[in-house]
């Protein structure tokens, strides 16, 4: 449990509304974007496949070498770079987690230079470090091979790993590693607004959240 008390707004404006479902349709993604434009959240984050998209008003988001990040680094530039081309104005890119299990820190780093490489410098580059299935060590690695790959957050998880998602301790060390200097986004089984308070206060600075709505509704218009 967390005593932090923040407004709806407050926290939407920390919020990528999310659709990264495999299935997703245009209409999905319509329906996102629409969404997403009700709430007042930052950022709409979808798939590439789906882009370009009307997202006037907001941040539109991606992701590339998503969920498994087992491609060439390459691939991953490339699909980042076509992302950006199509209206992506932030991306949120999977490390090759089983580089980072062993500890092969050169791999990391040069697979996130070469999408940070991709990118104009005006492009947000987000590195998803699939936190719980690493040990501290390696989160922490992690996040200072991004810093280091000149990254502009780091990000827990795909929510798509069976290790799990989010966690306050993985945001809380992370936060401490970055200090600062980075954003941190908590993702990856975030569904209620206990969660994302919670969240917020071991550090992070962005939400990923497909289940926008619960999360808001959980929250005051007004802090008094």
């Amino acid at each position: 449990m967390t005593d932090l008390r923040m407004s709806r707004a407050a926290v939407a404006a920390m919020v990528d509304h999310t659709l990264l479902k495999p299935e997703a349709t245009a209409a999905d993604v319509a329906a996102t974007v629409a969404e997403a434009r009700e709430l007042g959240v930052y950022a709409v984050c979808l798939s590439p496949s789906m882009l370009p998209v009307d997202a006037a008003g907001l941040v539109t988001a991606t992701v590339a070498g998503f969920p498994s990040g087992k491609h060439d680094a390459a691939v991953k530039a490339y699909e980042a770079r076509l992302a950006a081309e199509r209206g992506a104005t932030e991306v949120d890119m999977v490390i090759d987690v089983g580089a980072a299990v062993v500890g092969d820190w050169d791999a990391v780093r040069a697979d996130i230079d070469a999408v940070r490489a991709a990118l104009d410098d005006a492009v947000g580059l987000k590195v998803i470090i699939e936190s719980a299935a690493l040990s501290d060590d390696a989160v922490i690695a992690a996040c200072r091979a991004a810093e280091q790959a000149g990254a502009q957050f780091v990000k827990t998880s795909t929510g798509f790993h069976p290790a799990g998602g989010a966690s306050t301790h993985a945001v809380a060390l992370m936060s401490r590693t970055v200090g600062g200097r980075l954003g941190v986004k908590a993702s990856g089984g975030i569904r209620t607004t206990t969660a994302a308070l919670a969240m917020i206060g071991a550090g992070a600075t962005r939400l990923g959240l497909s289940g926008t709505r619960a999360v808001l509704q959980g929250l005051p218009d007004q802090v008094r």
